[in-house]
């Protein structure tokens, strides 16, 4: 092989060719080390970095309100109890009594959002109210509230005379007799309705604050039918008193009978619907103890048998009239100061129809006697004229038909 000989020519030349190789080799290495892109897309390091997706807020929890409030005593037992959900619904909602577990129901409404116990709560109990709610994300929220209601000591009752169903005579007020002081008397009368089978319309009188009764301008027809609805279960009769029963009944009102009593004339007329159907001698009130004029109603007090006392009406041995003890028959009880009609006494027997001996009492032979006892009873009355004495007292027995009814309507 020849010898090739190194020349400033060739020098140069590899000199060239070398240069080139490594400017290459270089732009290889540029090539090398730059990212490959595709066509039409930036560089990694030219990329729109993205937004974060956004979050969406947690569902507010369910909120219950309830009322009573935890802890609340002497609720009264008309008033509701409510839960109430704020961002959700009632899933349950239990009102129990706490010791004995009685559940008392209730109704859901507001699109479930409220629950409202349908039926009153009793006196003197304690209850536990627990309830669940759920917010829209099914997240549960539970309140259990306590509370007690109204206990015995502030309990408010009446009775009504007559009784439910009785049957009692046209002059017969109805008369209510309360447990305690009635303050907010307007309340307890709008929550009595009186209604006359007749359409007949009467008047509320209270005589104190325990007692309160209704009639008419007139008697009540005869066989006709009262009804008498009374509304007072959770009334408040003021000082916290709570009434404590509603009641609905009849009261039944039998024949008009009427009887007139003349102590001048020493007689009595019976009528019965106006028409006079016995007429009998009698003795009334002497000049010292004087009948009552006016009008008394029967009472529902019968004694087949009775005694009588002078202490039982003042007076004492030794004071003028008196008459120690007596033994009577047939007595009917005008007034709760010792009015009655009777059969007259073996000694008073002779001066019936002559003369006036009694008390104040109306004195009947043995006929009459136990004829009045018979046939007359609760409701009916007694008018009696031609005696100088005043009228009974309104609440001595039933003396209100001596008030006119003016005035009667007035208080």
């Amino acid at each position: 092989m020849a010898e090739v000989k190194e020349t400033s020519s060739t020098r140069k030349g590899w000199r060239n060719v070398m240069v080139s190789l490594v400017a290459l080799g270089i732009a290889a290495s540029v090539v090398a080390c730059s990212p490959t892109t595709q066509a039409g897309t930036k560089p990694a390091t030219e990329q729109t970095t993205a937004a974060p997706a956004p979050t969406t807020p947690p569902a507010p929890l369910a909120t219950i309100a309830v009322i009573p409030e935890s802890g609340a005593d002497f609720v009264n037992p008309v008033n509701e109890v409510v839960a109430e959900v704020s961002n959700g619904t009632v899933v349950s909602a239990i009102l129990s009594e706490t010791e004995s577990g009685v559940v008392t129901d209730g109704e859901l409404s507001v699109s479930d959002k409220k629950w409202v116990a349908n039926a009153p709560l009793k006196f003197a109990m304690s209850y536990t109210f627990n309830v669940t709610a759920v917010d829209a994300a099914g997240t549960k929220t539970d309140q259990v509230s306590t509370f007690t209601t109204v206990p015995p000591s502030h309990e408010a009752n009446a009775v009504l005379y007559p009784n439910a169903d009785a049957q009692v005579g046209v002059a017969q007020p109805l008369q209510w007799s309360f447990s305690e002081p009635v303050l907010n008397k307007e309340a307890v009368e709008n929550a009595i309705k009186v209604t006359s089978s007749t359409g007949q319309v009467g008047a509320f009188r209270w005589y104190s604050d325990t007692l309160l009764r209704y009639r008419a301008a007139d008697y009540w027809p005869a066989n006709s039918v009262l009804n008498v609805d009374m509304q007072l279960f959770g009334l408040d009769f003021g000082n916290g008193m709570i009434g404590n029963f509603n009641k609905n009944y009849n009261v039944n009102i039998g024949n008009k009978v009427v009887m007139e009593a003349d102590a001048a004339a020493h007689s009595v007329s019976i009528l019965v619907n106006d028409q006079v159907v016995q007429t009998y001698p009698a003795t009334l009130g002497d000049a010292d103890f004087p009948s009552a004029s006016g009008y008394m109603v029967l009472t529902a007090d019968k004694q087949r048998f009775a005694t009588f006392k002078a202490a039982s009406i003042g007076l004492k041995p030794g004071d003028p009239g008196d008459y120690g003890s007596v033994d009577v028959e047939y007595a009917v009880r005008l007034s709760n100061s010792g009015i009655f009609i009777h059969q007259a006494t073996t000694s008073a027997m002779p001066y019936l129809g002559v003369r006036n001996l009694s008390h104040g009492c109306i004195g009947l032979g043995p006929d009459a006697a136990s004829w009045v006892f018979a046939n007359m009873g609760p409701g009916d009355i007694v008018h009696t004229v031609g005696t100088p004495n005043e009228t009974i007292a309104p609440t001595d027995g039933f003396g209100d038909w001596n008030i006119p009814f003016e005035q009667y309507a007035s208080r």
